[in-house]
């Protein structure tokens, strides 16, 4: 176009053309810029988009990835989402309480069609982005409180592993009731822990609840700590009994950091339904939660739990089941299965606790 231009400007002929088509130079030339100008706005935000998905990427990487780890997987990212040029990670620090923050800039130099007639063959086109990664729960607590009904039942943790589709058994919490006849039902309860050793699961045991009845006159000399009923003129106390495994156990301590999904699942075999789920929403109804044990709320109907959502990190939150003897909804008082779950929080793989912050 260049040449085209100097052969115009070095005519000596009579015909307007040379000077139509000069007067038009500038025309073409701002719709040229116009055209160059919207190919590195479009250039601009897929550079965006893709670095973005980059910095997200590197948030589920172990916690022991290196920054020069971190910044092969960014560059491999960036380019899969479209990014063109160089992705550098500027920074990727995690902090004492496990919040994570990164940053991360790309550059490109896009080649220009019309600006050439400036003798600009190239623009620069930069972004840059930045993530905050909150703590997440990586473990977890379960002691028992109180388990009652004339219903036996087991409620199971659920853990799936990230990259995994099936979930596994992290532990269980196995009731069976003494049948002694009270109103509400008590008897006893034993905690386990289980992995997974050569396909096999091992249950350990570390907690043991056991509830004993007997009938009494009066409560006038009850222990502290004890569950007194009356059914007609009939009076019932029953004392619980915990023994740790070991005797400073806090309960059953199980390591979610590598699980990308949590759920529990409560089994009544005498129940209908038999197996109730917190990730059901036909079921999940009947899982109760809060950090207060005297005020507990109940799921709303229609509703999934994500386990990760109501253990808040670093404090007791408390937990119950309604076995299904009862219809819901109902107070949490009615429920039959009361446990305490703790929870700790550290920097986590789990992207869902993301978020861009430039």
């Amino acid at each position: 176009m260049l040449g085209i231009a100097g052969r115009f400007f070095r005519s000596r002929g009579g015909s307007m053309m040379p000077l139509f088509f000069l007067t038009l130079m500038p025309v073409i030339t701002a719709v040229g810029f116009s055209v160059d100008y919207t190919s590195a706005v479009q250039t601009r935000s897929n550079q965006q988009q893709a670095l973005d998905a980059a910095l997200l990427s590197i948030t589920t990487m172990d916690t022991t990835s290196t920054l020069p780890q971190r910044q092969v997987v960014l560059q491999d990212s960036f380019a899969a989402n479209g990014g063109q040029g160089t992705a550098t990670l500027q920074n990727f620090v995690v902090s004492a309480n496990g919040t994570a923050t990164a940053q991360a800039t790309a550059s490109y130099s896009m080649p220009t069609v019309f600006m050439q007639i400036a003798r600009i063959s190239t623009v620069p086109v930069a972004v840059a982005s930045a993530v905050s990664k909150t703590p997440a729960l990586v473990q977890t607590t379960f002691k028992v409180s109180k388990v009652s009904g004339w219903w036996n039942k087991t409620m199971t943790l659920y853990g799936t592993q990230f990259g995994a589709t099936t979930a596994k058994p992290l532990m269980s919490i196995e009731y069976t009731y003494n049948r002694f006849g009270d109103p509400k039902g008590y008897g006893t309860t034993n905690v386990y822990t289980i992995t997974n050793n050569g396909g096999a699961d091992i249950k350990t045991l570390v907690q043991s609840q056991v509830c004993t009845t007997a009938t009494v006159n009066n409560f006038n000399n009850a222990p502290a700590g004890s569950i007194q009923q009356t059914s007609g003129s009939t009076k019932y106390l029953t004392t619980c009994v915990n023994t740790m495994y070991p005797a400073n156990s806090a309960g059953a301590s199980i390591d979610v950091s590598q699980m990308g999904g949590l759920s529990l699942q409560m089994y009544v075999p005498s129940g209908n339904p038999q197996y109730l789920k917190s990730d059901d929403a036909t079921t999940s109804n009947r899982l109760y939660s809060g950090v207060d044990a005297n005020n507990l709320t109940e799921t709303a109907t229609g509703q999934k739990v994500d386990i990760f959502t109501i253990v808040p990190c670093g404090v007791t939150s408390y937990q119950a089941w309604e076995d299904g003897g009862t219809t819901v909804p109902t107070p949490a008082s009615n429920a039959d299965f009361f446990y305490n779950v703790t929870g700790r929080c550290d920097f986590n793989k789990r992207p869902s606790d993301t978020a861009l912050t430039e």
